[in-house]
């Protein structure tokens, strides 16, 4: 039986771009973690953004939503289908070309579906840094970071992926394109309209491009593994560090011992370099220059009663086994209630010893899994196991209530997705709602971006 909407579509793309057969769409209607599934009545895999334009604008006609997929790396359900509507998916990872890196202006411009790492090696090759880095960074492609305003292990020196964009293309929920590839600094002639579409997670349109900041690239780097005896030590090590190191300090990465007894159970390769206290700080600092001087830097910087002990990386081999601990984090207890929340860095301390307090009264026997990104309040608070799953609206409710007592934030850099769409009305103040789905009418009034996520 024809298919006119698929045939409308093939027609745009080509035929060897449409995927309709289970087989084939499963891997883009399942999310990374197993947790959301949904129909689509097929991928969509475009390779230009007049083709984005013209697949947006016969859904449009047809009243079918689309899903902006990237590497499908999400944590909170957002790039795939709720399956509650007529939906597509629409892959980018076609767009993969680095159109283009002005060395002088320090910018690279780059399609969608460029995944990280090679916006980060082709910024390399030309004396570049692309600071935004993620465990997922080899397989999570830029269209989604922006879309999640993603984070990673240097936004304290660089900032979130937000703050590595100076332009954006992108295709608006009729078809048409904003040309905003602008690799200008300074353009105060009207509303900043690429935030928008930053951490929109699809819903307000579909990023194609971005022009991105570059960085010096650092010539030398040092690490230090920290042991110390609370996060309140963390906390006022950081502040001490920081003001010895200034903004050479790129990474201040907290992990409880909890965490990395799993890894080491998890990888038997792997060895903690000060076995025995219950919190451990992974310090970066990256410069130009010499590694000596910046170690010697890092050690004066360590030398306070603050941090019981540490150990410092003599070369990149061992800076590298560090951060493999680290990294290692998320896949060493893969399934468990997980939260992605934010406080102030000064009550970071507070909400650790809060919500520790609080789930050990109602689930005594359930460890906690708390590492993250101190430095700049983000932490990621992982209970129990997969046998607490059945319980999660019992943990997030203990968790979110401490966060909202502190004035954090329950959605850091993962984003709402489904994950958090519901929750997220029991913390932003009713106005900002109001403001939120009011952009969300203007740009989107079918309603066709992404459904069911995020408001």
């Amino acid at each position: 039986m024809q298919n006119i909407f698929i045939d409308g579509l093939a027609a745009i793309v080509g035929a060897n771009n449409i995927l309709t057969a289970e087989n084939d769409t499963a891997p883009y209607t399942t999310d990374w973690r197993k947790q959301y599934r949904g129909p689509a009545e097929c991928v969509v895999r475009p390779a230009t953004t007049l083709e984005v334009s013209a697949v947006v604008r016969l859904c449009a006609g047809a009243g079918v939503a689309i899903v902006p997929q990237g590497g499908n790396t999400g944590l909170s359900g957002a790039s795939v289908p709720t399956g509650k509507q007529r939906e597509i998916v629409l892959s980018l990872a076609r767009m993969n070309r680095i159109r283009h890196l002005d060395a002088l202006n320090d910018t690279l411009t780059a399609e969608a579906g460029c995944v990280l790492a090679d916006i980060q090696r082709a910024a390399s090759d030309a004396g570049r840094l692309f600071a935004l880095s993620l465990g997922a960074e080899g397989s999570c492609q830029i269209g989604g970071n922006l879309s999640t305003n993603a984070g990673g292990v240097n936004v304290l020196r660089y900032g979130n992926a937000r703050d590595q964009v100076l332009g954006l293309e992108a295709v608006l929920p009729d078809g048409r394109v904003w040309h905003g590839l602008r690799g200008l600094r300074k353009d105060n002639s009207g509303y900043d309209l690429k935030q928008l579409f930053i951490g929109a997670e699809g819903t307000l349109g579909v990023i194609t491009a971005a022009v991105l900041k570059l960085h010096p690239k650092p010539t030398a780097s040092a690490t230090a593994w920290v042991a110390v005896k609370n996060p309140q030590c963390s906390v006022e090590l950081l502040s001490h560090v920081k003001k010895i190191c200034a903004d050479r300090l790129t990474a201040y990465e907290l992990l409880s011992r909890t965490c990395v007894d799993a890894v080491i159970a998890h990888r038997h390769e792997m060895r903690n370099p000060l076995p025995g206290s219950a919190w451990y700080v992974l310090v970066e600092l990256a410069d130009s220059g010499t590694g000596a001087a910046l170690n010697e830097l890092l050690e004066r910087a360590l030398d306070a009663s603050l941090a019981a002990n540490a150990a410092v990386a003599k070369n990149d081999s061992e800076s590298k086994a560090l951060w493999s601990i680290r990294e290692s984090v998320p896949e060493a207890q893969f399934s468990n209630v997980k939260h992605d929340i934010s406080v102030t860095i000064s009550k970071v301390p507070e909400f650790i010893e809060r919500a520790g307090a609080a789930l050990k009264a109602a689930f005594p026997d359930a460890p906690i899994y708390c590492f993250g990104h101190v430095g700049d309040g983000n932490l990621h608070y992982n209970v129990g196991d997969a046998a607490l799953l059945g319980r999660r609206a019992e943990v997030n409710r203990i968790v979110y209530d401490v966060v909202a007592a502190l004035e954090g934030s329950i959605s850091a850099e993962h984003g709402l997705g489904q994950l958090k769409r519901e929750e997220i009305t029991r913390h932003k103040n009713p106005l900002e709602l109001e403001l939120m789905r009011s952009v969300k009418r203007a740009l989107d009034p079918q309603g066709l971006m992404n459904p069911g996520k995020v408001i």
